[in-house]
């Protein structure tokens, strides 16, 4: 287990973590009418994003192994900063897409090596809060960007803004390393009384079964955040003020749940607590999915989508320590991130396109079946190890 000072700076950095999220999306009005650029060319960004942070993601295990946990999530934040610095100075379009390939690989980085490291060193309970506090990020961020939309500032400010407290938070990550390094000479294993001798034999199928059900569990989460909005007011008719307000319930909910389950994820463990979520998130997502049911309890299915996608994502990246040896954990969860964002990009747009051809009310539907194959596809990795 981490010193007590190395595990609050590791929440401070899931804070971090979660401030550039939805921070794009925000500022892209505005970014758009300052440079000229049609609605569509936000994917630019989005894809070099992507690709950047996949890339990162994959190759972060080797890098963490040779240089340290410590340093590779130090120096990744200097990235993200300085990158968020450039976009507030940027002068043209095609800056920003450049600027967003070391955006995307310091936040690949980062992801990968922060997860690897609070899987190995500390229990399902930390794992879960951690993730909650990636929410409170993730909150905070679209607000201040929205302050200084609303304000004099403007994106340029808000981008300004996180990308100071990007430097400041690897300022303190480089004044710390010996924390890193003391933490990280204890056997991640023997923390958790898990015998290195008592992982079956890893078979090639669960190196890839394990990432596939991060893409899985992302793309549904992620399909759900991005569509839910347009389903409430094309489909449901509601005001589109009130269809955002319940997309932030959703997320809301899911961050709350974070923080519940982590007073009992111990206890539960992590197995259980994806077979709980993933079943909780189906139902929810399934109640959500009909059109004929009265608001209150298609609102009540979409809140319980989100409470069930709470331990998810946080207890099928703590077991995957388990599952594999360390040198195996560390490169498995480094493909888990990369696939992870390739759900949050992918997927949502092809749903995308399927409700342009069917209409958004296949959206929900192809939802429940990515839930149900997530629950499927980490049954049989269970089996395997």
């Amino acid at each position: 287990m981490p010193s007590i000072f190395l595990l609050g700076l590791i929440y401070l950095s899931f804070i971090s973590l979660g401030l550039p999220d939805g921070v794009l999306g925000v500022a892209w009005p505005a970014i758009r009418h300052d440079f000229g650029q049609p609605l569509a060319a936000v994917g630019a960004i989005a894809i070099t994003l992507t690709m950047c942070s996949v890339a990162a993601s994959v190759w972060s295990g080797t890098l963490a192994k040779r240089l340290g946990t410590g340093r590779v999530v130090a120096a990744s934040c200097l990235m993200t900063g300085l990158a968020l610095l450039g976009f507030s100075f940027a002068p043209g379009f095609g800056w920003l897409v450049a600027l967003a390939i070391p955006l995307g690989l310091g936040a690949g980085a980062v992801d990968a090596c922060l997860n690897h490291f609070v899987a190995a060193h500390c229990s399902p309970r930390h794992m879960n809060w951690l993730h909650g506090f990636w929410g409170v990020g993730a909150t905070i961020g679209p607000l201040i960007m929205g302050v200084a939309l609303g304000g004099t500032a403007g994106w340029q400010g808000g981008a300004r803004t996180i990308g100071l407290v990007q430097l400041a938070l690897a300022g303190v990550l480089l004044l710390s390393l010996g924390l890193w390094r003391s933490a990280g000479e204890a056997s991640p294993q023997s923390a958790h009384g898990v015998d290195r001798l008592a992982f079956k034999p890893v078979r090639t199928l669960s190196l890839w079964l394990a990432p596939l059900t991060f893409l899985l569990y992302v793309a549904a989460e992620m399909a759900t955040g991005l569509w839910a909005a347009s389903i409430l007011v094309t489909e449901r008719h509601f005001e589109p003020a009130t269809a955002g307000l319940w997309v932030s319930v959703f997320f809301g909910s899911l961050t709350a749940g974070r923080f519940g389950v982590g007073l009992f994820a111990n206890r539960l463990g992590n197995r259980r607590l994806v077979r709980w979520g993933s079943g909780v998130a189906s139902c929810g997502a399934a109640v959500f999915a009909f059109d004929g049911l009265p608001a209150p309890l298609s609102l009540a299915g979409l809140v319980l989508t989100g409470l069930g996608c709470a331990p998810v994502f946080p207890s099928l990246m703590h077991e995957t320590t388990r599952r594999f040896p360390p040198d195996v954990a560390r490169r498995v969860i480094g493909r888990q991130m990369g696939f992870a964002s390739v759900g949050s990009s992918v997927m949502p747009a092809a749903c995308g396109l399927l409700a342009t051809w069917a209409g958004l009310g296949v959206v929900m539907p192809v939802v429940v079946l990515l839930f149900l194959s997530l629950l499927l596809a980490t049954e049989l990795l269970n089996r395997l190890s």
